[in-house]
């Protein structure tokens, strides 16, 4: 019976037994896990989500606008959560203003090049 008691302490007091640093080993991968996505991935979203929130709380009339169906058309007036805005001089439709993707200079149909004749 002398023996049982000397095997329990050789085996607790071998160096294996204990986990270096504690719980720190385990959790720290976690901790760079999270601190890598942070940076990566969720600081740049909140960025360009705070830039399109400033970009909608600064509309106003005259501005040109990108919508997210493809629409390009002119805030023609600021209504709460909604625009109005003319697709052409005949048409005017109201737009969320969370559909607007972007605001845009000039008009986008002078960007577009003409095809040049085939030169035989």
């Amino acid at each position: 019976m002398a023996a049982a008691p000397t095997l329990l302490c050789a085996d607790s007091a071998s160096p294996a037994a204990k986990p270096l640093g504690g719980g720190l080993v385990g959790v720290l991968p976690w901790v760079l896990i999270f601190v890598v996505f942070y940076f990566l991935l969720i600081r740049p979203q909140q960025k360009q989500a705070q830039q399109q929130k400033k970009m909608i709380d600064a509309l106003k009339k005259g501005d040109r606008i990108l919508t997210q169906g493809g629409f390009y058309a002119t805030v023609s007036a600021v209504k709460g959560k909604v625009l109005e805005v003319k697709l052409n001089d005949e048409v005017k439709v109201l737009v969320a203003k969370s559909a607007v993707s972007q605001v845009v200079a000039g008009d986008p149909a002078q960007d577009i090049e003409t095809p040049k004749p085939a030169v035989s």
